[in-house]
């Protein structure tokens, strides 16, 4: 069986596992006061251009969203984000497990525009009984999104204004960030999210890293008390320094935006099979995630040799699919995957 469904079924990259061999005997101080974290987050600041930036390591994506969303809000307010976010639809009651609503706004693309955002604050400021009403206190938006979209500079520009017009921090999901920023049609920038956002993260484990998410705070008030919201929420790993050797290493000659166009570059080859198939994408971009609309018929067929995540019924007799391809996945790979749905749409 040969696996698209995600970009996290394999371990770690070859540099990063040589790294963690190398120094595993050395004895560091925990909780990510080692040299590593350190070392790690400097490299992070200089790639986002800015010393005064924050930087704190923490496991994966679901804790690190609670323990932003968390450190961020007061108990009465709420964080708005895309019907199709992460955190409304993928985190099990997450955020709302904290205390917080996730206050959806409907989306197509799985990305939210500034009006929107302007729009339901207005509608919270103006109603009569805004005090009896959760209080928008936060906006979140992945980059990439749910369906591999993206944001372009003039749309993050405009929504990173609005939520300053309307005293909202704004808070990007780096998850997949590098398959984002190594995509070819993005004008965005590592620089241009560490100074359009309040806080963000980048993510690792779905980039190369066994596993590990670092979180970088623009935001002055938002990282005062970081780190007791990190052990709060059991985010302060004992053995820091595993995170901050990993993503030394993935910012170490740029590995991360190369692991991530390995996949990019990929997920781009596959595109252009699944065209010449005559099959329909159902979303566009460039990044690591491949929206298709394909035939139930083949669907099974295909089943029997690929795993993909099944997304959405189309009608009674398609459904969209998702292929991932990652920093692992081989060219060969992909190449039979779109043989075998050129044999199947051939028949």
């Amino acid at each position: 069986m040969i696996y698209f469904q995600s970009d996290y079924t394999e371990g770690a990259c070859e540099e990063i596992i040589r790294r963690l061999t190398q120094t595993n005997m050395e004895q560091t101080t925990g909780y990510g006061e080692d040299a590593y974290c350190r070392h790690a987050a400097s490299m992070i600041k200089e790639a986002c251009g800015n010393e005064e930036l924050h930087v704190h390591f923490l496991v994966g994506g679901t804790q690190t969203n609670t323990t932003v969303i968390t450190a961020a809000l007061r108990g009465y307010q709420g964080v708005l984000c895309a019907d199709t976010g992460h955190i409304n639809v993928h985190e099990t009651g997450a955020i709302e497990a904290c205390g917080h609503k996730v206050l959806a706004l409907p989306s197509v693309d799985g990305k939210i525009t500034a009006r929107q955002i302007q729009e339901a604050h207005e509608a919270h400021v103006t109603n009569e009984s805004f005090e009896h009403m959760v209080q928008p206190g936060m906006v979140y938006i992945s980059h990439p999104t749910e369906f591999g979209t993206l944001y372009t500079k003039e749309e993050l520009q405009a929504i990173s204004n609005t939520c300053r017009e309307c005293g909202l921090y704004l808070f990007l999901d780096g998850a997949r960030l590098g398959y984002g920023l190594a995509a070819g049609d993005t004008d965005v920038t590592l620089a241009d999210i560490a100074a359009l956002t309040d806080v963000f993260y980048i993510g690792g484990t779905k980039v190369g890293a066994l596993f590990g998410e670092a979180v970088v705070i623009r935001n002055e008030e938002l990282n005062r008390d970081f780190r007791y919201y990190m052990k709060q929420k059991g985010g302060m790993l004992a053995k820091g320094r595993l995170l901050g050797l990993q993503f030394e290493t993935l910012f170490t000659d740029d590995l991360y935006f190369k692991l991530s166009k390995h996949a990019d570059d990929l997920a781009d080859k596959l595109r252009a099979g699944v065209k010449a198939c005559g099959l329909t994408l159902f979303a566009p971009g460039r990044t690591n995630q491949v929206f298709v609309t394909i035939p139930n018929e083949i669907l099974i067929q295909l089943s029997e040799k690929f795993t993909f995540s099944h997304e959405r019924p189309v009608g009674d007799d398609a459904y969209v699919v998702r292929f991932c391809t990652s920093f692992a996945t081989k060219e060969e790979n992909v190449e039979e995957l779109i043989q075998e749905l050129h044999r199947l749409t051939k028949k």
